[in-house]
């Protein structure tokens, strides 16, 4: 059952859906300028953070570096928004407390977001930040990879890459919530939606529609899960019983297994998308603990 501060946070989503419902769909840029995924406003990245502008091959992104964080080890950190919306000011307070927690410095990527930059456009700045961080002599084994939703998706299709291009992975990975099957296929898309508070199936496939245009969405480019994880670092996943997404982490979690890979599933009852993002709650706490505990088990 969810904390009362977490409920709080439910419910303020809840009502959002049901404002949105019979609405005009809005414009991206609305969209954008609206973006709150933790169901409020976005939290400030903490005064004590160090925030410094990089051009990382070419992709616009941020180091966050909290006091005391190792140089010698780094949190690429993937937002998610769908494809299309996100940024350090929806994402930042979340990758300064994972780097806060696991004691990394963080580099997070500003990658091209559709409509304007088509699929794979995001997908090749992903790979573009990463080639260019070991062109900073940094070891892959140094690094670890975490993203929520579409980031999640983004990390997972750079390791399946990476496996197949014969090149150096990162030590773990953390995926929240991610949205890995394109398909909408996931049993969850009909049994999670009445408790779901921010999606309804048809949002989720007018996501996928909108970020892939004619492409296959059963390409693992596209739709990670639907890959080979032979030879994938250990992962961790988080996710909620209330989210239409919750198939795409369970079928994640069973396939990696399946495959040979060190995997770790925390599901969270009645929680909802992404829910570590939600600070102030103590789910959200338990998450961060649970991640910086992971990580330092794993990247050294």
């Amino acid at each position: 059952m969810p904390s009362p501060e977490m409920q709080a946070v439910i419910d303020e989503l809840r009502l959002r859906k049901q404002a949105r419902a019979g609405q005009a769909p809005p414009t991206v840029d609305d969209l954008r300028a609206g973006f709150a995924p933790a169901g409020r406003p976005p939290e400030a990245i903490p005064d004590d953070v160090t925030v410094t502008a990089v051009d990382a091959g070419g992709v616009p992104a941020h180091w966050l570096s909290a006091p005391g964080a190792d140089a010698g080890r780094t949190l690429l950190f993937l937002h998610g928004g769908g494809f299309s919306l996100g940024s350090l000011r929806s994402h930042g307070e979340l990758a300064a407390r994972l780097g806060r927690a696991t004691g990394m410095r963080v580099l997070f990527p500003e990658y091209r977001l559709v409509p304007e930059h088509p699929f794979p456009a995001g997908v090749e700045d992903v790979r573009a930040v990463w080639h260019w961080l070991r062109a900073q002599g940094v070891p892959a084994g140094s690094v670890a990879l975490a993203g929520d939703s579409a980031g999640g998706a983004l990390g997972l299709t750079l390791l399946l890459s990476l496996r197949d291009a014969g090149e150096d992975l990162p030590a773990a990975a953390v995926v929240l919530s991610p949205a890995i099957d394109l398909t909408t296929s996931g049993a969850s898309m009909a049994e999670r939606a009445d408790e779901d508070p921010i999606f309804t199936p048809g949002m989720i496939r007018g996501i996928a529609a909108g970020y892939l245009g004619e492409a296959d969405p059963r390409a693992p480019q596209a739709s990670p899960l639907f890959g080979d994880f032979t030879g994938l670092p250990p992962l961790l996943v988080q996710a909620g019983t209330a989210e239409v997404l919750l198939s795409d982490s369970e079928r994640l979690a069973e396939t990696a297994a399946a495959a040979g890979v060190d995997v770790t599933l925390t599901i969270g009852e009645g929680l909802p998308h992404v829910y570590p993002i939600m600070t102030g709650s103590p789910e959200a706490a338990e998450a961060t603990r649970e991640i910086a505990a992971f990580l330092g088990k794993h990247v050294h």
